[in-house]
């Protein structure tokens, strides 16, 4: 039977964490990377049932270590603030079971990694537009066509396509229906704290690739054409306040 290991990355999350581990307490192996906690994270992880590992690094790297502690033949990985709902939860079990069926058309799949649709809830309220909705996101990957996340912010998995190791998957990635659950901001202090964490390994990303200074015409026009994107061609108007 396909073993499926659940990993998850944590810092300092007692809060979020007891929910994503009940949402992923049907897998067979639960698998915890956190970043030095100074709260409850970590015992709260063990008494579940997890493995808890301390691993310092940028997200692929701890993504990486998380795939090489896990044992299962796919791996699924769950962010903190994220749930893997009931409905989901059994669509994974009932596409990798009809994958093992010799008889189904499933057994012959090509797919590496399946991507996963989220629903994204900001203070609550669940965001349909501006992109936040399918938010396809990769998350379930064969582990022995697996072959490391790469970026230090936005990472992408890589794959093992036709004896070729391709970013994204070429192709060979299936897509799931049921989604899971983003509790992508809580209040707006945990939104603020995020916003400069990213914006800080951002803006030193685009410095070491030497991106072109920003000045008022080029501020401007960013800012335009973000606008025009979001708020008009993809409706976030629809979404309210």
């Amino acid at each position: 039977m396909t073993k499926i290991s659940a990993i998850i990355l944590t810092k300092n999350s007692e809060k979020l964490i007891p929910d994503c581990l009940t949402s992923v307490s049907w897998t067979d192996e639960i698998v915890v990377i956190d970043e030095n906690s100074s709260d409850k994270t970590r015992e709260i992880a063990g008494k579940a049932g997890g493995k808890v590992f301390t691993f310092s690094g940028n997200f692929s790297e701890k993504r990486n270590f998380g795939a090489k502690k896990a044992s299962g033949d796919w791996l699924l990985y769950v962010d903190v603030d994220e749930r893997v709902t009931p409905l989901l939860r059994k669509e994974i079990r009932s596409r990798l079971a009809k994958r093992e069926a010799p008889s189904s058309a499933y057994h012959q799949s090509p797919y590496v990694a399946y991507a996963i649709p989220r629903r994204n809830f900001v203070f609550g309220k669940e965001l349909k537009y501006c992109g936040f909705w399918p938010d396809y996101v990769k998350r379930l990957f064969k582990k022995d066509k697996f072959r490391g996340w790469t970026g230090e912010l936005h990472e992408e998995p890589n794959f093992e396509v036709d004896g070729e190791v391709v970013t994204g998957g070429k192709g060979k990635i299936g897509h799931l229906e049921r989604p899971l659950t983003h509790l992508k901001h809580n209040n707006l202090s945990e939104m603020v704290a995020k916003t400069n964490e990213w914006s800080e390994i951002e803006a030193r990303l685009m410095y070491e690739a030497k991106h072109p200074p920003m000045n008022l015409f080029r501020f401007s026009t960013a800012m335009f054409r973000e606008f025009w994107l979001r708020m008009i061609k993809q409706k976030a108007f629809l979404d309210g306040t």
